[in-house]
C-alpha cells in the first residue's frame, strides 16, 4: 500500500513538473515584466475550479529573518484563470512555512520542491520550480507554482485500498476453501473408517470393506484379522462347550435311568445336572469384549414374546411393551435372549394378570426393565440376592429361576442389576443398565 502511494506521488510530481515546463515555454520577459498569453494550451488552466492551477511569483531576495516577524513580500506576477477563486496569498504563505520552523529561505535558481498544503481543510499538491530570465543583461528570477487538488488522488488511494482489502479477503476465502477441500479430501478415509467401525459396532457389518490408502491399509487389515480371529475363537469355544455338555449329559442320563439309584444319589445327580447347565450357560456368554457387534433388540423381543405367548397361552396374561425404535444391544444375541428370556419367564410365572417390559435408551445407557403385578420381593430377599455368592434360585418360585444366570451375564458386560418392587404394578421389578459407549 505504501509503495503504491509513493509511486502515485512520484507520478503526480512528474506530471506537475511537465506542466511547469509547459508554462515556462510560453512565458516571456519584456522590459522587466512578465508576459503570459491569455489562454494556455492545457485547457484545465483556463477553466475555473478545474482542480489544476498555476501561478508565478517573484522570490524574496532578502536575508533570513524570523517567521514571527515575516510579512508576505512575494509578489504574484501571474495566475491562471482556473485559480481566480483561490486565495493564492494564503497558499503562498503556507508554502513558505510548510517545511520550516523558524526561518525561510527562498528556492535557489534551478531548485524545485514538491509538497502538500492544507487550505481551509482542503489538501493541495504544490510543485514549485525556480528559474531566472535574462533581459538586457539583467536577471529576472521567478518561481512557477503548479497546484493540483488532492481530492481525486485521495479518492483513488481509498478506492485502491478498498479493492486491495476486498481482493485480499476474496483471496483468503479462496485459500480457506481450498484448504478445507484439501482437508476434507485427506481426511475422507478416516471418516469412512469411522463409519465402517460404527457399522461393525451396530452389527450391520462384520468387517471393514472399503479401500484405504497405504497409510491406513495395514491398520484396517489388522482390524479385519482381529475381528475374524475373535469370531472364530468364540465359535470354537462354544463348540467345545457343547461337546463337553453332550459328553457329560449322556453319562448322567444313563445314571438317572438306573432303577437301583437311591434317593440320595438321585438328588446329587440332579444337583450335578443343574450345576452343569448353569456353568455352561455362564461360560458360553460372550460378555464385553474389545469388539462387540451390536444386534437389533426389536427382533429378539418379538421372537421371545411369540414364544412366551405360546407357552402361557392358557393363563390369559397381558404384556405391556414399551420399546424405542432402532435400539441395539452391544453384545451377543444368545446373551440377550438369555437375559430377556429368564426375566420374562420369571415375570410370567409371578404375575397375576399384567407384565410390563420397557426397553429404552437413556443417554449412553441401555435400560431394560421387567415388571409384574405379583406379590413382589421382600426387602430382605433383595439384599440377599444382591450379595456376592448368594444363589438366587433358592428363593420363591417365579423370582429365583435363572436369576443367577442373569446376574452373571450382567456382570460379564459390566452392567448393573437393580431389583425392587414396581410402583406401578406392585410386583417385582428387575432393571438392567448397560453402557453403550466404547
Amino acid at each position: 500500500m505504501n509503495s503504491f502511494e509513493q509511486h502515485m506521488n512520484q507520478s503526480i510530481e512528474n506530471e506537475l513538473s511537465a506542466y511547469s515546463y509547459s508554462i515556462l515555454a510560453v512565458a516571456e520577459v519584456e522590459q522587466a515584466s512578465l508576459v503570459m498569453p491569455e489562454v494556455l494550451i492545457e485547457n484545465q488552466f483556463n477553466v475555473t475550479d478545474s482542480g489544476l492551477y498555476a501561478f508565478i511569483s517573484s522570490p524574496v531576495l532578502q536575508p533570513k529573518k524570523n517567521i514571527g516577524a515575516l510579512t508576505l513580500e512575494d509578489k504574484i506576477l501571474w495566475r491562471s484563470q482556473s485559480s481566480l477563486t483561490l486565495n493564492l496569498s494564503t497558499m503562498l504563505a503556507k508554502l513558505i512555512t510548510s517545511d520550516l520552523t523558524n526561518e525561510y529561505t527562498p528556492l535557489a535558481m534551478g531548485d524545485k520542491s514538491f509538497s502538500t498544503v492544507n487550505i481551509n481543510n482542503s489538501l493541495y499538491f504544490i510543485y514549485s520550480f525556480s528559474v531566472s530570465f535574462t533581459d538586457e543583461e539583467q536577471s529576472f528570477p521567478i518561481i512557477v507554482h503548479i497546484v493540483r487538488d488532492k481530492q481525486a488522488f485521495t479518492h483513488l488511494i481509498n478506492n485502491f485500498e478498498q479493492q486491495l482489502w476486498l481482493g485480499l479477503t476474496v483471496l483468503m476465502l479462496v485459500i480457506l476453501l481450498l484448504q478445507l477441500a484439501w482437508l476434507m479430501w485427506t481426511l475422507k478415509p478416516l471418516s469412512t473408517l469411522q463409519q465402517e467401525i460404527h457399522a461393525v459396532e451396530r452389527g450391520k457389518a462384520e468387517k471393514l470393506t472399503s479401500t484405504y490408502p497405504k497409510e491406513l491399509s495395514k491398520l484396517t487389515n489388522q482390524v479385519n484379522q482381529l475381528l475374524a480371529t475373535e469370531q472364530k475363537q468364540r465359535q470354537r469355544y462354544r463348540n467345545a462347550l457343547s461337546d463337553l455338555a453332550h459328553s457329560l449329559k449322556t453319562p448322567l442320563a444313563v445314571m438317572q435311568a438306573q432303577s437301583d439309584v437311591s434317593p440320595v444319589n438321585q438328588e446329587q445327580i440332579n444337583r450335578i445336572n443343574s450345576t452343569i447347565d448353569h456353568q455352561l450357560k455362564r461360560a458360553q456368554s460372550v460378555g464385553q469384549s474389545s469388539w462387540v457387534l451390536g444386534i437389533a433388540i426389536s427382533p429378539i423381543v418379538d421372537k421371545l414374546l411369540n414364544t412366551l405367548a405360546k407357552i402361557y397361552q392358557r393363563e390369559d396374561k397381558i404384556l405391556n411393551l414399551t420399546l424405542q425404535k432402532n435400539l441395539t444391544f452391544k453384545g451377543d444375541e444368545a446373551d440377550l435372549l438369555e437375559l430377556l428370556g429368564n426375566l420374562l419367564d420369571n415375570a410370567y410365572k409371578a404375575a397375576k394378570n399384567t407384565i410390563k417390559l420397557t426397553v429404552k435408551q437413556q443417554g449412553d445407557a441401555l435400560i431394560i426393565c421387567v415388571e409384574d403385578d405379583g406379590v413382589g420381593i421382600e426387602n430382605e430377599q433383595i439384599e440377599s440376592i444382591l450379595q456376592r455368592g448368594i444363589r438366587a434360585d433358592t428363593y420363591d418360585a417365579g423370582h429365583g429361576v435363572g436369576l443367577a444366570i442373569v446376574r452373571d451375564l450382567v456382570q460379564s458386560y459390566q452392567g448393573k442389576l437393580n431389583i425392587g418392587n414396581s410402583a406401578e404394578l406392585g410386583g417385582a421389578m428387575f432393571t438392567l443398565c448397560f453402557s453403550q459407549s466404547l
